[in-house]
């Protein structure tokens, strides 16, 4: 907030000798932001220049002023994790503190080497007191596994709770994070799809989890069809709340089921564009989403992994024969990037591509 303060004023071209001047008196006032306009630069200070000092300054400044203005709140100054462990570790275990953490509303999920095992809990306490508008650490226990794609933790700090709201371009979504699969570094690529959508599109959402890619494609554009599909009931469930929380229930149809038969069953054909992100079969489900695709044609994005050993253009070529089983074509490549490393030597890519 804005905040009233003595301070000094001097022309620009002085602003960097009087801060330190003025540091070297002990008068600045570290908590408030120094401001300056075209003509000058105004220094915030705990208190007015005794004579003395200020005759000190004026002899090698002599235009300078003493005056009051108002300041905003310097934003505090972040201290990395090992800062914050220093002393309560020993100290060859500083080199092993994970240095990235994903954040899902106020959940932080970190991933805790063996070697820390015995002091997650002292991780996790950092965490909280490095980041107030958290309220709960998680740690990953094993990978992303079964049909449904979860994963285990275990509460080491803050709030017994795997539940959040979480908001991403100016969505807002309901996450359990032990009962769903959510990921905040797809945000991106949540955002990135949804600009791709024209009016009047129909979109298939495959594996649609809480609703990322469907909800958001529904808020930027208002003349569209999404068909959000998932087979896990819990997913589905938040799914529903998030399209009516973020007031898209004219705009996003939630299915239940298995892809392969409600797309045989109630969605052959209609596609114009087909979201499939299940990295880890994607290849299984691409007869499902040439099945989805409009006759007329449409654009896919297929999410895979690629590990360091193989490349895109391998993924490229899967991909093509894959298609061309289905009795179809890949008309061109429209984009293929690297989204996010998943583990060591692994990236999960995506692959826009047009079918006919």
């Amino acid at each position: 907030m804005p905040e009233k303060s003595a301070c000094i004023n001097v022309p620009k071209t002085d602003g960097q000798t009087t801060i330190v001047i003025a540091n070297s008196l002990g008068i600045v006032n570290k908590k408030l932001q120094v401001k300056g306009d075209e003509q000058s630069v105004y220094i915030p200070i705990v208190r007015k220049p005794t004579d003395a000092e200020l005759k000190e300054i004026k002899r090698q400044l002599p235009n300078v002023k003493v005056s009051t203005s108002t300041f905003m709140e310097r934003p505090e100054r972040k201290v990395s994790i090992v800062q914050a462990l220093e002393g309560k570790l020993p100290p060859h275990l500083l080199v092993s503190l994970p240095r990235a953490m994903d954040v899902v509303g106020d959940i932080a999920i970190v991933e805790i080497p063996e070697e820390l095992e015995a002091y997650k809990s002292t991780v996790g306490k950092a965490v909280l007191q490095m980041n107030k508008n958290l309220r709960t650490v998680l740690a990953k226990i094993g990978a992303v596994s079964g049909e449904y794609r979860v994963r285990e933790f275990s509460m080491i700090a803050g709030e017994p709770k795997t539940f959040t709201l979480h908001k991403e371009h100016g969505c807002v979504y309901h996450v359990d994070l032990a009962k769903v699969y959510f990921s905040p570094r797809l945000s991106f690529e949540h955002n990135r799809v949804a600009s791709l959508v024209k009016p009047d599109e129909t979109v298939v959402d495959l594996f649609a989890g809480v609703g990322p890619f469907s909800v958001l494609i529904a808020k930027k554009q208002p003349h569209v069809e999404v068909y959000a599909v998932d087979a896990n009931t819990a997913a589905f469930e938040s799914l529903k709340k998030n399209v009516r929380v973020n007031r898209v229930e004219d705009r996003v149809f939630p299915i239940l089921g298995d892809a392969r038969q409600v797309v045989r069953e109630r969605l052959a054909h209609v596609a114009d564009r087909v979201i499939m992100n299940l990295p880890e079969k994607a290849l299984e489900f691409v007869d499902v989403a040439c099945q989805a695709t409009a006759l007329s044609g449409g654009a896919i994005h297929f999410y895979s992994f690629v590990k360091a050993s193989e490349s895109m253009q391998n993924l490229h070529r899967l991909l093509k024969e894959s298609v061309e089983e289905c009795g179809r074509k890949v008309e061109r490549i429209l984009e293929s990037r690297f989204v996010r490393e998943t583990a060591p030597y692994e990236w999960q890519a995506v692959i826009d591509a047009e079918l006919r």
